[in-house]
């Protein structure tokens, strides 16, 4: 059984690394951690056997927008519909926003659809990072 809960201890950033260690998302140390957590206006995480194995995080204004960030379960979990609980409820706090908004990663495009998000037609991004910028932009001139 999974539960959700919405807030991190300073202790607990050591299992979100490894939530997203497990994914291959090697730069998140706690201290970035922290920072993006911190900075998050809504978040949500799913525990089970008292460790953290999943966790959604958005920003938002409260009225117009909000963007979703970091839907991230432990690859040992992934597929049990953990996810979707966890996407679900962001998007619930959410309820009073015009416009949620999310990037997924490459090829989990078809998760965020069957959920309800659909592409933009204006969409657009500024990628600093070149890597980044290769795999997320439609043209990409370096």
């Amino acid at each position: 059984m999974v539960l959700l809960k919405y807030d991190v201890e300073e202790n607990e950033l050591t299992m979100l690394k490894e939530v997203y260690q497990s994914v291959g998302w090697m730069k998140h140390d706690e201290r970035i951690i922290k920072k993006v957590f911190n900075a998050s206006t809504h978040q949500v995480f799913a525990v089970k056997d008292h460790k953290i194995i999943g966790f959604a995080r958005a920003l938002s204004d409260g009225v117009f927008n909000a963007a979703n960030y970091d839907v991230v379960v432990h690859k040992n979990y992934q597929r049990s519909g953990i996810a979707k609980i966890l996407l679900e409820d962001i998007i619930g706090q959410l309820e009073d926003v015009s416009c949620i908004q999310l990037i997924a990663t490459t090829g989990n495009e078809p998760f965020y659809e069957k959920i309800g998000f659909k592409k933009l037609k204006t969409g657009m991004a500024i990628y600093k990072n070149p890597q980044l910028a290769e795999a997320y932009l439609e043209s990409h001139n370096p």
